[in-house]
Formats: structure tokens, sequence, C-alpha cells
């Protein structure tokens, strides 16, 4: 399991995924989750990847593949994140290339009780286009980010819920963003075991068509012990204040 989370803000994307991969307790490892594509000028995406490790391996493969022909034969092939016009066709494009993955694999894993699904979400801006943020389902179907649901969540989503529903909207800033996402992973580890770091994070700013800030945050980075620590303290902080209750003393 994974948890990636997307953020849809006025000024841009904050895109976050942690790194762990869980095929049993014995058996955990490291893989990233968040892919970045720039092919050309006027165009960025980044890619967050939850479900099935060799469909999210296959599906990304198969865009570099598709990028690095169409380069090569200097021609547009069709769909694909060089030639996409709008970032609706970017999304339509990723979940044709998974539904496909998928399929090739669909029947083998079935019949040893496994599944080939994958679930994305793809962030990114085209041009002077709006920049924009999309879920595609393992059926090859999207949902967009909007103004009043600005994040999209994939994987174990239920734990870091709770913050961007009760402090994030879409007119924060993208500093305070990335802070609200890393800490909604940081919530979804200590609850979840499946979740974990590295975490790894990208801020996408409207019109920049590059990616401002990226990083990385490893397990023993000091940042996400501070940060853990204000959010519990002002957590008991607001326990303390709540109303007294019908038979305590007022």
């Amino acid at each position: 399991m994974t948890y990636c989370v997307g953020y849809w803000l006025e000024e841009g994307l904050v895109m976050v995924s942690d790194s762990r991969t869980n095929a049993g307790v014995d058996y955990i490892s490291t893989y990233s989750k968040m892919h970045v594509f720039q092919p050309g000028p006027d165009r960025v995406f980044v890619l967050l990847a939850a479900g099935n490790l060799a469909t999210t391996q296959a599906v990304v493969s198969a865009i570099r593949r598709d990028l690095d022909q169409g380069f090569e034969a200097g021609e547009a092939s069709h769909g694909d994140l060089r030639h996409c016009d709008y970032l609706f066709e970017a999304a339509a494009y990723v979940g044709r290339v998974s539904v496909a993955v998928q399929k090739q694999s669909n029947a083998e894993l079935r019949s040893a009780g496994a599944s080939s699904e994958a679930t994305f979400i793809l962030g990114g801006q085209i041009g002077s286009e709006a920049h924009g943020l999309y879920l595609i389902y393992p059926q090859g179907n999207a949902i967009m980010a909007t103004r009043e649901t600005p994040y999209l969540q994939i994987g174990e989503s239920k734990y870091g819920k709770p913050p961007l529903d009760n402090v994030g909207h879409a007119n924060l800033c993208l500093d305070d963003a990335a802070k609200l996402c890393i800490m909604s992973q940081v919530l979804t580890q200590r609850s979840n075991l499946s979740v974990g770091p590295p975490f790894e994070l990208a801020v996408i700013p409207s019109g920049g068509l590059t990616i401002a800030r990226r990083i990385r945050l490893e397990a023993d980075d000091p940042l996400l012990s501070e940060m853990i620590e204000i959010w519990s303290n002002a957590q008991r902080e607001a326990l303390y204040r709540l109303p007294s209750m019908p038979w305590q003393s007022r």
C-alpha cells in the first residue's frame, strides 16, 4: 500500500507521495511513487502512483517509451504527453495506457488471487491553459480537482484526510499547503505501517511550467520530528480548550 496526495491551489499545485511498498509484514521495500515528465518547455507533469507496483512501473515505462519513440520519429505520437493540448487529454492518455497494461497481466494475477489495478494522480500545466489535477481510476476514467474539492488522494487515504478537510482550502499559499500535505503523510504513517518515508514533495507554481521545489524527506529528517511534535502539542492544547461536558462544573 502507499499514500499519495495532490492539492490544487489558486497559486499552483502541491504533490506529495510516500515511498513504501508492502508485500507482507516480512517484505517491506522502498520505491519512488512520484514521476516527473517535462517533454517540452511549454508543459510539465507530475504523476503519482498507487496500486500494483508492476502495473505502475509498466505504465511509467510505457509513457517514457511513447515520448522517446515520438521524438525519434520526429512526428506526433498520437495522444502522448508531448502532443496533448489540454491536461484532460493527458489524463485520458494515462488512463488508456493503464488499462492496456492491466489487461496484459490481469488473467494471470486473478488466478493467483492478486489484482493488477493501479490508480494515479496527474498534476501539471500545458502552455497557457490553467494548471490542473486529475485522479485516474483503474478503469481509465478520471475526475478533476476543483475549488470546492481541491485535493485528491490515492492509496491509504483515510488517516491523512482530517487535516486536509479541517485546515485546507484552495486559497492556501503553496508553502502552507506543502506543510499540510507532509503532515497528512506523517499522520498516516503513525496510523498505518504500510505507509512510510522517504516522503517526496513537488511544488508547481501556476504559470511557471516548471517544478519550483522538490524535496525528499528521509525517516530521520529532523523536520518530520519537529512537525509532529508541534502538531501534537497543538492538538493537546485544543483538547484542553474545548467546552466543559454537561456534568463538569463551569
